[in-house]
């Protein structure tokens, strides 16, 4: 053994033993030659080392071999013609499976086993598949190859949360032949997409088809939120029981600022409620002429979800409601409620205000506070601040939640929003229904509770029950069974940092390679 700087050289020979040819298996004693090899292996002490092997080559004595010479090989040491140890070589194959090219090859000359990007992508791609049995309980989702242009649908053991295939498309024959191919599949976790279970039904017929308990849930967040955005007139209910609550006494009525007057969505000229209204007439002018959704969506270069929303409005307006596009609200905008009060209080200290805010959250700069408070100073007292309506998706999150987790300010508002509405309350026992039933899987009980919506005046929510209706096998035994799609999920999600860690330059067989062997 040599050492010199950070390498160590160790020179190694076979010992005087009787090797095996590698064509047909006879022993030989004969030397012909002897050379040498090198081979790489792991670190010591932060050193790199090579092992300079003296291996020999020796005769067949069996006439039949089609080989005269041989040269003997250390399975345990290097495989035939490598040039690193077998056990850098595993270590070389975990460190590009977890980091990738660039990274791994970083993580390298940490190692004192630097190789280069090129290496370790040839490492991955000479490994071989998996050897996994067809899992009982499969999991199917897509992922995103290119967003919005190709995408990939990985399948999943459910029971054993392992990857067990990478399919290069997401469509109904490509899952369907894979099903074909391998028999014994029992129960299948999918979300809502059409295609899924197509395929499910053509490569599996027998197979139980379990729709997953999160996706139901945010169809029926989706189905909520068109309610409410409907009665978006009674959100401000919230702003007249706080000004009812705590009534503030003025010495001198003054309209209020530019700031706090929420004008109404009608009348928008700027240009996105001229391209909204265009579209609104050329969507309902297609649809009138018996076009389906997704042909219209073609024509116009739409979203189909686009045309799907403005074939549900009933006027124009309802889509305009969100006024002021693209403005951000002013970092001040919470805070506008404590400033009234103090300055009503007698505070009209803009620096003393500006500390006070700071300790409550504010982030801005002083001079917000101080463009803002410069009117007041022109009139002894200013109205209380109404606090600004809720945002439709605000209200769809107190209505999907739990309402013993509700913060008691969200409870009140939107108990002051129900009482404005029948429509509302009815949706919320509804939702509230939904969520025990799906909590405590009682899908039994889905028929029921469907019979239950139609009679109400609800047609988003109509329009959810249909969709369970197309869907109700395995609807409900997504709401029956244990089985769901979080595995399914959570490998999506694997998915993603891995293609961030290939800065998007892989090919699919080298991303399906890491996904299915890295841990």
């Amino acid at each position: 053994m040599t050492a010199a700087g950070l390498r160590v050289d160790l020179d190694v020979s076979t010992c005087d033993e009787a090797a095996v040819c590698s064509g047909c298996g006879t022993s030989s004693r004969r030397i012909h030659s002897r050379y040498r090899r090198r081979l790489a292996d792991t670190a010591i002490a932060g050193r790199e080392v090579v092992i300079r092997l003296r291996v020999r080559r020796l005769f067949c004595d069996n006439s039949d071999c089609g080989r005269r010479t041989f040269a003997e090989q250390l399975p345990g040491l290097a495989e035939r013609y490598a040039r690193r140890t077998t056990i850098l070589q595993r270590l070389l194959c975990v460190v590009a499976l977890a980091l990738g090219g660039r990274p791994g090859a970083r993580m390298t000359r940490h190692l004192a086993a630097s190789v280069s990007r090129m290496t370790l992508l040839r490492q991955i791609r000479a490994l071989p598949d998996p050897d996994q049995a067809t899992p009982r309980v499969l999991g199917v989702d897509d992922f995103a190859l290119r967003r919005g242009h190709h995408y990939g649908t990985i399948l999943i053991d459910i029971e054993t949360r392992r990857p067990v295939d990478v399919l290069g498309d997401r469509t109904a024959d490509t899952l369907a032949a894979w099903l074909r191919a391998h028999p014994g599949v029992e129960i299948v976790c999918r979300d809502r997409a059409g295609a899924y279970a197509d395929g499910i039904s053509a490569g599996a017929p027998n197979a139980l088809q379990v729709a997953d308990r999160w996706h139901i849930w945010h169809n029926l967040g989706e189905a909520v939120e068109r309610v409410v955005a409907r009665r978006r007139d009674c959100l401000g209910a919230t702003a007249v029981a706080e000004c009812d609550v705590e009534p503030v006494v003025v010495r001198q009525q003054q309209p209020p600022m530019a700031s706090e007057v929420i004008e109404p969505p009608t009348g928008r000229t700027d240009k996105w409620a001229v391209r909204t209204r265009e579209r609104y007439v050329a969507v309902h002018a297609l649809l009138g002429d018996g076009v389906s959704i997704r042909a219209v969506g073609t024509q116009l270069g739409l979203a189909r979800g686009t045309v799907r929303r403005f074939a549900r409005a009933a006027s124009v307006e309802e889509l305009l409601v969100n006024h002021g596009t693209g403005r951000r609200p002013s970092l001040l905008e919470e805070f506008k409620p404590y400033l009234h009060q103090r300055w009503n209080e007698g505070c009209t200290n803009a620096t003393q205000l500006f500390r006070e805010i700071q300790e409550l959250g504010y982030r801005g700069g002083s001079k917000i506070l101080l463009n803002y408070l410069h009117p007041f100073r022109a009139i002894s007292d200013i109205p209380r601040a109404v606090r600004k309506p809720p945002s439709a998706r605000r209200v769809v999150s107190w209505i999907m939640s739990e309402p013993a987790r509700l913060d008691p300010d969200d409870r009140q508002r939107l108990d002051a929003i129900l009482t404005r509405s029948a429509e509302l309350t009815a949706l919320v026992g509804h939702v509230r229904a939904f969520a025990t039933m799906m909590v405590e899987l009682r899908g039994r009980e889905l028929e029921r509770w469907m019979a239950a919506v139609d009679a109400e005046d609800l047609p988003a929510l109509h329009s959810f029950v249909r969709g369970l209706r197309r869907d109700l096998d395995a609807v409900t035994a997504g709401l029956t069974l244990s089985w769901n799609s979080g595995p399914v999920e959570g490998h999506v999600n694997r998915i993603k940092m891995i293609k961030r860690q290939m800065f998007g330059r892989a090919k699919p067989d080298l991303l399906r390679k890491r996904i299915l062997l890295s841990d």
